[in-house]
């Protein structure tokens, strides 16, 4: 055995690791002047059959289209229609007023989860009004804005969320957990970046069929460090898979700041560059350059140009989920000092200088939007709510795993069904 050479080791300092901590907790003040905000236009659109390596930059810059006055400049502009600028605004305030009551209901114990995306409304709508109706969306817990932009019915989301008896997954996904295969909604998973394979493997077999329909999906900054992420996009830069990989890095992962995930070393959409992948740094509360890069994805996917990773550098609002308390982890204030800005008041200001837009329009919108949402929740919850008993048939959690219930399924069912007639008596019915 060879002695290696240790002349000199005396002298180094010890080894030591290194725990990220976020720069403000629960008393301090909020300050980011240190968040280096690219200047409206600074990065140019490129052709959408760009090589990754020649827009390295676009993945540590910031795409952005609207100032923080509202006006529109650059080459990312989507220069779109009046009636679409109303249409998106529309939809995220729907998502707002939607949110604000699903949460109130979950307070009052009507049901036992709920998930808010204040502050992120952009990610979702703006993105999914830039895809086809017909692309397959892989979303996380936080989209709820993608069935809201397709005009899934408010109703089956909060029969959903209620979990009661007109439940279109009857009963057996925890709240906020959607599935609507016609809406090109994937069922979410409580499982963080599963669906990131899943949306890979549906872009290749849409590939492989000669199809023209693409995925998207999203997951936060926080998930980027599981190994799913990163299988899938090993996956789809060998394929050229059609798909869009969205990260919405709001900052938080739960209590655990983006630096736990590796955002101190650098920007998430740099991951992209590793993988020779496309990738994009946008912000994420620019509604019109969500849009304008989703629909360059989009472009790029759908004319075999491969995957692109967009990150979305958005703020968390609020907290993680209902059964969470941001003031134990963050300060205060760190919403309202966020440099970006609301997404929903940024678009508003942009169509009020288009000269057919004003505040009494918006605050008429929001009063039509609250009362359709909550004529909406007083339907759904004729339908039953948490604590009214079960909604579901009771033998229903056998049915609907297997096309055809196998044996042994069967007769753990008969047997369910024999043990409630022996507590209950012969009559007892599995309804």
């Amino acid at each position: 055995m060879v002695d290696l050479p240790d002349q000199g080791r005396n002298n180094l300092p010890p080894l030591r690791l290194h725990v990220p901590e976020p720069r403000f907790r629960p008393g301090d003040t909020a300050d980011f002047s240190n968040v280096d905000i690219d200047a409206v236009g600074r990065l140019p659109r490129p052709d959408v059959h760009v090589a990754p390596a020649d827009i390295h930059g676009h993945a540590y810059g910031l795409v952005r289209v609207l100032d923080l006055d509202g006006q529109a400049h650059g080459g990312w502009n989507p220069n779109l229609s009046r009636e679409r600028l109303h249409a998106m605004l529309r939809y995220m305030m729907l998502v707002r007023a939607f949110d604000d009551r699903m949460f109130r209901a979950q307070r009052q114990g009507k049901t036992s989860f709920y998930m808010k995306s204040t502050g992120e409304e952009a990610v979702s709508i703006a993105a999914t009004m830039a895809l086809g109706r017909d692309d397959m969306c892989f979303p996380s817990y936080r989209q709820q804005g993608i069935l809201i932009a397709r005009d899934y019915p408010l109703i089956d989301m909060m029969n959903q969320i209620y979990s009661n008896r007109a439940d279109p997954l009857k009963g057996r996904q925890l709240p906020i957990m959607y599935s609507a295969k016609d809406h090109g909604f994937f069922s979410i998973s409580g499982n963080l970046a599963t669906q990131y394979p899943q949306a890979v493997g549906w872009a290749m077999a849409s590939a492989s069929k000669g199809d023209n329909r693409i995925s998207a999906v999203w997951c936060g900054e926080g998930s980027t460090a599981e190994g799913d992420f990163h299988s899938a996009l090993t996956f789809a830069a060998v394929y050229n898979a059609p798909v869009i990989f969205n990260v919405v890095n709001n900052q938080w992962a739960i209590s655990s700041f983006s630096g736990f995930a590796g955002g101190e070393r650098t920007t998430f959409a740099a991951r992209a560059i590793g993988y020779g992948v496309a990738g994009l740094r946008v912000d994420g509360n620019d509604a019109l350059a969500v849009y304008a890069a989703t629909q360059w994805a989009a472009d790029r996917a759908r004319t075999n140009g491969g995957p692109t990773l967009i990150e979305h550098f958005t703020y968390r609002a609020e907290g993680h989920s209902t059964s969470d308390d941001p003031s134990g982890y963050r300060a205060r204030e760190e919403y309202a000092a966020w440099p970006l800005g609301d997404p929903v008041e940024r678009l508003h200001t942009h169509l009020k200088l288009q000269g057919d837009w004003d505040d009494a329009a918006r605050d008429a919108l929001r009063g039509e939007l609250d009362r359709l949402v909550k004529d909406t929740q007083k339907a759904a919850e004729r339908n039953g709510i948490l604590g009214h008993g079960m909604h579901q048939p009771f033998n229903s959690m056998f049915e609907d795993v297997f096309e055809n219930m196998p044996g042994h399924l069967a007769e753990q069912r008969d047997q369910m069904i024999a043990e409630q007639r022996r507590k209950f008596g012969p009559e007892w019915e599995p309804n």
